[in-house]
């Protein structure tokens, strides 16, 4: 069964490294990390970087694949994993996902988010994040729980498209969007088995409304208490334990 991997903002797919290692050392083998445009990969021509052109962009990744996936999602990688379940449910076997209270009717975005949303503002903070040298970004993201190694190699595979996706894609996600999204999520029939996997201190996603949004989705839940928005690096043998205890239900 093939396991695919999404990432989110400001990353790309070196966040997994630690995460796949424990679940190689475990036996797992068919693991795909895929990275969306503008954030470890090239923003084409025309990639308006919408959410909608995300889930295009997700959709069209797993119909290459095959359907059935395993889908492991992280921060805006769940946003595209949720669009996906919204509109082909059919191409997954399950799912598991972060960042699930940003879903809810009742989560409001995070600061830095609010900023990116914003005219101007968010423009000139992210020419102040990509102008920021590469040992300071490094030092920053080490500081907020990734290893040096992951911190390393995400700020040198960071693609130039990287500051306008974000503006374009959060701008495209201003609430109600992902308040719709977990409305119709909700009301679903048919969705594949999910796992909630709940930080529980996570800055960027209310553990509450999180764990609500899992009971609202008929999702399993997998609590890792105290960690933070970069568990995948801070308890990766951890969490490779729960995605194989989940998958073993599936079979």
């Amino acid at each position: 069964m093939t396991r695919v991997f999404v990432h989110g903002n400001p990353e790309t797919a070196a966040i997994w490294g630690p995460l796949l290692d424990a679940l190689r050392d475990r036996g797992e083998s068919d693991l795909v990390c895929l990275s969306a445009p503008g954030f470890g990969a090239a923003r084409p021509d025309g990639f308006d970087a919408s959410p909608a052109a995300y889930v295009d962009w997700l959709v069209g990744e797993i119909e290459m694949i095959g359907s059935d996936v395993d889908a492991v999602a992280h921060d805006w990688g769940a946003g595209h994993l949720m669009g996906a379940l919204d509109r082909r449910p059919d191409l997954f076997r399950s799912w598991a996902a972060d960042c699930a209270g940003i879903f809810h009717a009742d989560y409001v975005w995070h600061d830095m988010a609010q900023a990116w949303q914003t005219p101007e503002v968010g423009e000139q903070v992210v020419a102040a994040m990509v102008g920021t040298p590469a040992g300071e970004r490094r030092a920053m993201y080490v500081g907020l729980g990734m290893s040096e190694s992951v911190a390393r190699a995400l700020v040198d595979e960071m693609d130039p498209s990287l500051g306008s996706c974000i503006l374009d894609l959060y701008r495209g996600a201003a609430q109600p969007y992902m308040a719709d999204l977990g409305r119709r999520l909700g009301a679903a029939n048919g969705l594949p088995r999910g796992l909630v996997l709940d930080a529980t201190a996570d800055e960027y996603s209310r553990a509450d409304l999180g764990r609500d949004m899992a009971k609202r989705l008929g999702a399993d839940l997998f609590s890792m208490e105290g960690e933070g928005h970069w568990w995948m690096c801070s308890v990766a043998d951890a969490a490779a334990d729960g995605l194989i205890e989940f998958w073993s239900t599936l079979d």
